[in-house]
């Protein structure tokens, strides 16, 4: 049984954002590209994290590109913002993955495959919001969640999958009485994001429509996003391809066009 109290203490042992990470956040909200790269420079390990990301092929630079004054200037203030976020997550992460088959790698690359398709969402939408650029890194915190809380119950984990055949969240939710979704609105509060982040990410579980239309439209694009994205062979591959159910009524008004965006045939 997974209980409340080891959610809770999962979710304590989650540290604030460093200094460093704070001041840079702060100067990106700012709009101070080239102040939060100075700031961003004292830590090395988001200055590797950066360049990681950055040089990616799904970006396209011909070049390597190495300096956080560079990194942060070819991406502008909402997707710098966005990529310091992600770093945030990473810092979550496991050294092992036991549930789900993935690695360093792996999941950096789910990182960005997910960010660079939310960025081409909402220039489709024509939204240009750093708050909800941002909103996009916290599914991959669920993935996280996930692992961290079943990963001592796998066994008990897969037999109720293998019986019901449920998703991941379903199993939280009846073990439990919280979500994924719950869980990173909960990481989205400690980190101190906008409380508009919490809003998109718990109405992209498709079981909790918010009352806000323009929160729930941009809710319907993150969960047809993270149900793509999951679908691709290398997460499938992972175990991810059933990390959350699908709700095709929730997003079928948005569907067609969300396949011609991503040229889905």
């Amino acid at each position: 049984m997974i209980t409340k109290d080891k959610i809770d203490s999962f979710i304590e042992k989650i540290p604030p954002a460093p200094k460093v990470l704070n001041e840079t956040i702060r100067l990106l909200n700012m709009g101070e590209l080239a102040k939060a790269a100075k700031v961003a420079e004292g830590d090395l390990a988001l200055k590797s994290y950066l360049k990681g990301i950055v040089n990616k092929p799904i970006y396209g630079f011909a070049n390597e590109v190495s300096e956080i004054s560079q990194i942060f200037g070819i991406l502008g203030v909402s997707l710098s913002q966005q990529t310091v976020y992600n770093y945030m997550v990473t810092l979550l992460s496991p050294k092992n993955w036991t549930l789900f088959h993935l690695n360093a790698k792996s999941f950096h690359d789910f990182q960005a495959n997910l960010s660079k398709k939310w960025e081409k969402v909402l220039k489709h939408l024509g939204i240009d919001d750093k708050n909800i650029y941002a909103a996009i890194t916290l599914l991959p915190a669920s993935i996280i969640v996930t692992e961290a809380l079943f990963c001592e119950k796998k066994e008990d984990v897969n037999l109720l999958r293998s019986i019901k055949a449920l998703d991941y969240n379903t199993i939280l939710v009846r073990l439990c009485g919280v979500s994924l979704f719950d869980i990173c609105s909960q990481i989205a509060d400690k980190w101190e994001m906008d409380e508009k982040i919490s809003k998109i990410v718990q109405s992209a579980s498709g079981i909790k429509p918010s009352d806000d239309e323009s929160i729930n439209k941009l809710a319907k694009w993150m969960h047809l996003l993270l149900f793509y994205e999951l679908s691709q062979p290398e997460f499938i591959k992972a175990g991810l391809n059933d990390f959350v159910d699908f709700k095709i009524d929730y997003v079928e008004d948005i569907y067609e066009e969300f396949a011609t965006l991503m040229g889905i045939e």
